[in-house]
């Protein structure tokens, strides 16, 4: 019988990884196909188009897979999508930013206002909490790709505007609108990224505590999980201490 549940458990994981997998490949595909369908099919004459799929490649989606979502995009079947930002405030009062993609922005509000209260938190107006983050481009590398200061010379000569170097490798951070070509000088003297994309950075951080943060997290994961939902950010700054209780 142990090894019978083991074995459940380990399947059980598995197919779990395989779902958010899955999630993860069609959010993907599905910015690829809106990118495609908004400019051009070329990713080299289609900045967004160009990072979504290098975003899709960092993830180890399969090139016929992305292909084909670009071909979706020239079809006139091709859904008309459209991106709309929710904010609101999670457990301990944590500012979240939720980017959609939706063909129906009804079906959308709703289930993002309903899994914002299932999980202790409020759906707000727009702009009630974007203030409290600011937008940037982010293009990470791995430590293969040179030391902190190559890095940061690199970064410089880009027109970056900072970089964080760590153990697990490096982000480099620039305005929104430079993103492109930053990501395009990088590439040029250090490789390709390992992902390169907009993200909401937050200006200020909110420190939950132990039971607010497994409130927090449990929202968190539940709005990733929506179909419609591309992106999702917090300001939590989880202190150390309950990380470790939240891990054990």
């Amino acid at each position: 019988m142990a090894g019978h549940s083991k074995w459940a458990n380990i399947q059980h994981r598995k197919g779990r990884q395989d779902a958010v997998r899955s999630r993860l490949f069609s959010k993907l595909a599905k910015e690829i196909t809106v990118a495609a369908k908004m400019g051009d099919p070329d990713p080299d004459k289609n900045p967004r188009l160009r990072l979504a799929v290098k975003e899709a490649k960092s993830q180890s989606m399969p090139r016929d897979v992305i292909e084909r979502a670009i071909r979706k995009s020239q079809g006139g079947d091709a859904a008309t999508y459209e991106d709309i930002r929710y904010e609101g405030y999670g457990p301990g009062g944590v500012a979240v930013i939720v980017e959609a993609m939706t063909d129906n922005r009804n079906r959308t509000a709703a289930a993002v206002r309903a899994t914002f209260g299932r999980h202790g938190g409020t759906l707000a107006e727009t702009g009630a909490v974007a203030f409290m983050f600011n937008r940037k481009g982010q293009v990470s590398y791995p430590t293969q790709a040179g030391d902190a200061e190559t890095v940061m010379m690199a970064a410089i000569e880009a027109g970056a505007e900072d970089v964080e170097s760590g153990a697990d490798g490096h982000i480099i951070w620039c305005a929104d609108t430079d993103l492109n070509d930053v990501s395009n000088a990088l590439e040029a003297a250090l490789g390709e990224s390992a992902s390169a994309g907009l993200v909401w950075h937050p200006a200020t951080t909110t420190e939950p505590d132990f039971d607010s943060a497994q409130k927090l997290m449990k929202l968190l994961e539940a709005l990733e999980e929506e179909e419609d939902i591309q992106t999702v950010t917090a300001n939590a700054k989880i202190p150390d201490e309950v990380t470790a209780q939240l891990s054990a």
